[in-house]
């Protein structure tokens, strides 16, 4: 049985190959970078926390005032009033209860 063995690279084979070496590496580290990134941002989106404290705020409407509905938009909350026979509506902001806009609507006259 006769071995095979590879013959020397020449000088200018030799410096190729250490540069493919260092470009592979180069990749390499971008690719394990990027994976890395996706897994920082997954495992953010997974335990931020979002909604683990609850908001508690008492709303004061004028007296007289009779709350016809509530609904809920988004990150917005909508309060139907009926104020001495004149409707309005009151929006808050659902995290931190600040009122956010007013219409009141009236019959003409």
């Amino acid at each position: 049985m006769s071995e095979h063995v590879a013959a020397q690279p020449d000088p200018e084979q030799a410096a190729m190959m250490v540069r493919l070496k260092r470009l592979m590496l180069i990749a390499g580290l971008t690719t394990a970078l990027g994976i890395g990134a996706v897994f920082v941002a997954i495992g953010y989106k997974l335990y931020r926390g979002e909604g683990a404290a609850v908001a508690e705020a008492t709303l004061v409407v004028p007296k007289g005032a009779r709350i016809v509905s509530t609904a809920a938009l988004g990150d917005r909350i909508a309060v139907t009033l009926d104020v001495g026979g004149t409707t309005e509506i009151r929006t808050f902001d659902a995290k931190s209860f600040k009122l956010l806009g007013r219409a009141r609507f009236a019959n003409e006259p």
